[in-house]
C-alpha cells in the first residue's frame, strides 16, 4: 500500500479539511498502536476499549495519520486526522477502494473447518504463476479482511482472502467488500451452532459468501455435503464441486498415508500423484478445493503438484512438532469443532508409534445447548487400545470424561483439569512422555492450549 492522504481522504469521505497534510504518504494501516510501522494510518477502533485514547501513542510510534470518529471532540494539536462517521466502516471502504485500484483476482474462502489450510494451499498453487497475497494468521473478520487488502503490494495479481463468521450477515458484508471472482466453501460442520441452532442455518450463512460473487464468477464447494448441493442449485453463477463422491467435478480416486504425508490421485489427471505434507484424509478435500481453484485459473497439474508438496501452512494448523523428550506432537490448538476432532482422532489412531499415544483435548466453544452432547459424543472415537492416556481440560470436557468412564475407559489413565489448571496439566503430561510417544493437542483457541504446546515442545537450542 502506498497512497497520499488526499487520496485516502476521498476514499473514506473524510469530513474535515486535510489540505495541509494532503501530500503525506501512507504505506500501511494498523489498529494496534504498539506494533504499527512508521508511515501507517492508525485506525482507532471502538471495542472493549476506545482506540482513540491510543492515538497519541500511535503518533509517537510513527503513524503518518489517523482516522477519527466524528462524535469524538478533536484535540487541539497539529496531527493529521481524517474525521469520519465510523472508523471501522471507513477502514472497510478504504480496503474496497484499494482492492479495486489494484484489481487482482479475488478468491474468498470460508467453511466450518479447513478454510485456513485451503487458503494456504490455494495461495501456494496460484503463486506458481502469479504474485499472490493471502490472509495472514487469523485476519478473517470485518477488521482483518480490509487490513489484508490494504497490506497488498501494488504488484499483487491474486489475493486469497479467508473469511470467518459466527453470525448471519458477516459473510454477506465481507463478500460484498471483496466481490470475489471465486468463492470457496470447504465444508459445513457444527462450528458456531450456538448461534445458528441447526446445520441448515449454518449452510445458509455460509452461502452468504456468494452475495458479492461476480456475475461471471464461480462457487467452488464441497459436493459431498447435501445441504450445499441443495443451495447451489439456486445459484445464478457457475459452480464446481469437489469431494470424495464420484459425482463431483473433482474427486480423489485413491488416498495413501505415508509417514507424515498423504499421496492421492484424482479423476482429472489420472496419471499424476499428488502429495501433501499433512495427515488426515479430510485434508485431501482441502487440496481438492485448492486444485479446483487452480484449474479454473489455468494452473497446470505439474505446478499444482509442486506447490502442494511444499506449501506454507499457517502456524498452529495441524502441524507436527518435536517434544523435549523425543515425542512427536500433533498440534492443532487454534480451532476445534466436533467434525474436526472426530477426523483428527481417526487420523492419529492410524499413525504408527513406537511408544504410547496420548490425547490432550480442550473445550470446543460456541456449541450452545448442544455442547454437552457433542463433547460426550467424542467418546466413540477414543478407546484405551488406541490412546493410552487422555488429558481433558475445560468445563465442557467434563462431559467427555463422564462418558469415557461410563464406557469403561481406565480411570487411572484419564486426567481432567479445570481451565485455570493448564500449567498443572502441562507439568503432569510432561512427566509421563518419552521418546516414541505421539501426542495430540486440540482445542478451541479460547482455551489457549498453545501454552501446553510451548511447555512440551523442543526449542531450537535444545
Amino acid at each position: 500500500m502506498k497512497m497520499e492522504l488526499a487520496e485516502i481522504a476521498k476514499a473514506v469521505q473524510a469530513k474535515n479539511d486535510i489540505s495541509r497534510w494532503q501530500d503525506r504518504e501512507v504505506t500501511s494501516v494498523a489498529f494496534d498502536s504498539r506494533n504499527l510501522t512508521p508511515g501507517a494510518l492508525f485506525v482507532p477502533l471502538i471495542g472493549a476499549q476506545d482506540g482513540h485514547k491510543f492515538v497519541p501513542a500511535a503518533f509517537e510510534n510513527g503513524a503518518a495519520a489517523t482516522l477519527w470518529a466524528a462524535d469524538h471532540a478533536l484535540p487541539d494539536d497539529d496531527q493529521p486526522r481524517l474525521v469520519v462517521t465510523d472508523p471501522l466502516a471507513a477502514l472497510q471502504a478504504l480496503g474496497k477502494y484499494y482492492l479495486h485500484k489494484i484489481n487482482p483476482v479475488v478468491v474468498a474462502v470460508t467453511g466450518s473447518n479447513g478454510k485456513t489450510t485451503t487458503k494456504d494451499m490455494i495461495a501456494a498453487i496460484l503463486a506458481t504463476q502469479m504474485n499472490v497475497t493471502k490472509t495472514p494468521a487469523n485476519f478473517n473478520n470485518q477488521i482483518g479482511v480490509p487490513v489484508t487488502l490494504l497490506n497488498m503490494d501494488a504488484s499483487t495479481e491474486a489475493v486469497v482472502v479467508e473469511m470467518g463468521m459466527d453470525h448471519f450477515g458477516e459473510l454477506d458484508l465481507l463478500s460484498k467488500l471483496v466481490t470475489p471472482d471465486i468463492a470457496v466453501i470447504t465444508m459445513i460442520g457444527e462450528a458456531h451452532i450456538e448461534f445458528f441452532g441447526t446445520r441448515d442455518k449454518i449452510a445458509d450463512a455460509k452461502m452468504e459468501i456468494t452475495h458479492g460473487l461476480q456475475e461471471d464468477g464461480f462457487l467452488v464447494y464441497n459436493g459431498d455435503e447435501p445441504l450445499l448441493r441443495e443451495r447451489v442449485a439456486d445459484l445464478a453463477q457457475e459452480s464446481r464441486a469437489f469431494g470424495r463422491q464420484l459425482d463431483n467435478d473433482l474427486y480423489a480416486t485413491s488416498v495413501t498415508a505415508q509417514g507424515n504425508q498423504l499421496t492421492f490421485t484424482v479423476n482429472e489427471w489420472p496419471d499424476e500423484e499428488f502429495t501433501i505434507p499433512l495427515l488426515g484424509e479430510y485434508n485431501v478435500n482441502n487440496a481438492l478445493a485448492a486444485m479446483t481453484v487452480g484449474k479454473l485459473l489455468h494452473v497446470s497439474a505439474g505446478h499444482m503438484k509442486a506447490a502442494l508438496a511444499h506449501f506454507d501452512l499457517t502456524a498452529n494448523r495441524t502441524e507436527w512438532v518435536s517434544g523435549k523428550h523425543g515425542e512427536r506432537i500433533l498440534s492443532d490448538v487454534y480451532n476445534s469443532n466436533p467434525t474436526a476432532v472426530h477426523e483428527v482422532l481417526k487420523t492419529v489412531a492410524a499413525v504408527p508409534a513406537t511408544g504410547k499415544k496420548v490425547l490432550v483435548l480442550g473445550d470446543m466453544l460456541e456449541l450452545g445447548k448442544a455442547g454437552a452432547d457433542l463433547h460426550a459424543g467424542l467418546a466413540k472415537d477414543i478407546s484405551a487400545d488406541q490412546y493410552a492416556a487422555v488429558y481433558l481440560i475445560g468445563p465442557l470436557m467434563a462431559n467427555l470424561r463422564d462418558r469415557l468412564l461410563a464406557d469403561g475407559y481406565p480411570e487411572g489413565n484419564l486426567h481432567y483439569y479445570q481451565t485455570d489448571q493448564q500449567e498443572e496439566m502441562a507439568a503432569d503430561l510432561a512427566a509421563t512422555l518419552t521418546a516414541g510417544d505421539v501426542v495430540l493437542l486440540k482445542a478451541s483457541h479460547g482455551i489457549h492450549l498453545e501454552k501446553t504446546l510451548a511447555a512440551l515442545r523442543k526449542q531450537p537450542e535444545e
